[in-house]
């Protein structure tokens, strides 16, 4: 593969480490979580607690709550466990312009069923939110507010501690989608009062596909999205009340949370505020010298502080596709073009129609890379 600048997607490559402990895994520990009690499954659930206890450092959760983090097939599927697992009918949902499909079709399916009523708080130019718009959307039967840490199309970071503190307050639950977030950013589900906390594995946490969880808050009790085995309490017919075995139902992804743990190791060891600090100066880098380019039209925040390594834009008024595909073939450069799954942000950017061209940079990016990229566009633009 050429330059990888797609990592908002999926983080490529990945850290050796999570390769190796994958293939390890499945030549010698492949059992099933607590579906026994020899020596391979034990050595299993042990990987399983260790991998909850390496998030939860990750996301300053109480190590006597790491039970709480459940682990899921991805974002979505942890999206979709929170938002219909703790919605009823009569309730208000407060959430964002800027959501990805992950969270926006759950919530759309569950207003269009006439089970809740959502308020979708504007994001002007793909640009934060006003804390204080959240603040006076607030209703008596509000039950839930739900935001995107960072937006997959802009970059843009939400204000996540003044959501958190409204919350607080309101005494209101708090769920955040950290898929773009995870492993690149310091999270704080205590500080920040995160009651709900959905993330992936696969992109900045550096693990595989297939993984991801959420982590559910003492407090608040759920009904479970999948009903099935559990392998521990299999005589009554209804799921455990205990976590995480009440959200994990069916064979769980050995393999996937094996690399997961190996890739929550490195990211604990290289650090996560290391890990930021040369994403976002090689972003700083692209954005800069994408702004010089003529007829490139840049969207989202420029001041890095407020963002995570995302840079869209456009070249003139070629389409988004068009622009990539370029890039790909001629280039060897795979970015992502189009809607990105997230339309509410490209109604906020007026850019439904053309969509965009998404930059997104990883931990293994080069200074050269995000050069070579720089002159790519630039011819490109020249036509």
């Amino acid at each position: 593969m050429g330059i990888y600048l797609d990592n908002a997607a999926t983080s490529f490559p990945k850290p050796e480490q999570v390769c190796q402990r994958v293939a390890e895994y499945l030549r010698t520990a492949c059992a099933s979580l607590s579906r026994g009690t020899h020596r391979a499954a034990v050595q299993v659930e042990q990987m399983f607690l260790e991998t909850r206890s390496l998030l939860g450092e990750l996301f300053n959760v109480s190590p006597d709550h790491i039970n709480r983090i459940v682990f899921a097939s991805s974002a979505t599927e942890a999206l979709n466990t929170a938002v219909r697992g703790l919605l009823k009918p009569g309730d208000h949902v407060i959430t964002t312009g800027l959501e990805h499909n992950a969270l926006w079709r759950p919530l759309k399916m569950l207003e269009r069923a006439g089970m809740i009523e959502l308020t979708v708080l504007p994001c002007p130019d793909g640009l934060a939110v006003d804390p204080e718009d959240a603040a006076n959307a607030l209703r008596e039967n509000t039950a839930l507010v739900a935001a995107a840490h960072a937006s997959n199309v802009t970059g843009a970071l939400q204000p996540i501690a003044a959501l958190g503190q409204i919350c607080r307050e309101a005494q209101v639950p708090f769920l955040v989608d950290a898929a773009q977030t995870a492993g690149i950013y310091p999270i704080d589900v205590e500080a920040w009062n995160i009651g709900l906390l959905a993330f992936t594995g696969h992109k900045g946490l550096l693990g595989p596909q297939g993984t991801g969880g959420l982590y559910i808050a003492p407090e608040l009790v759920l009904e479970p999205l999948k009903y099935g085995g559990t392998g521990s309490a299999s005589l009554p017919d209804e799921m455990p009340d205990w976590l995480p075995d009440r959200f994990e139902a069916g064979t769980q992804n050995g393999p996937g949370i094996a690399g997961l743990k190996a890739a929550a190791e490195f990211i604990l060891a290289t650090g996560v505020e290391n890990i930021r600090r040369h994403e976002m100066s090689l972003t700083a880098r692209l954005q800069q010298g994408l702004a010089q380019i003529p007829g490139v039209t840049l969207y989202g925040p420029r001041d890095m502080a407020g963002k995570v390594p995302i840079v869209s834009c456009n070249v003139g008024a070629v389409d988004s596709e068009e622009v990539a595909y370029v890039l790909d073939e001629v280039y060897d450069i795979q970015v992502r073009a189009g809607l990105h799954c997230a339309p509410q942000a490209h109604r906020s950017l007026g850019t439904l129609d053309q969509g965009t061209v998404r930059f997104s940079i990883g931990h293994f990016n080069t200074v050269e890379q995000i050069d070579a990229a720089l002159q790519a566009v630039e011819e490109i633009a020249r036509g």
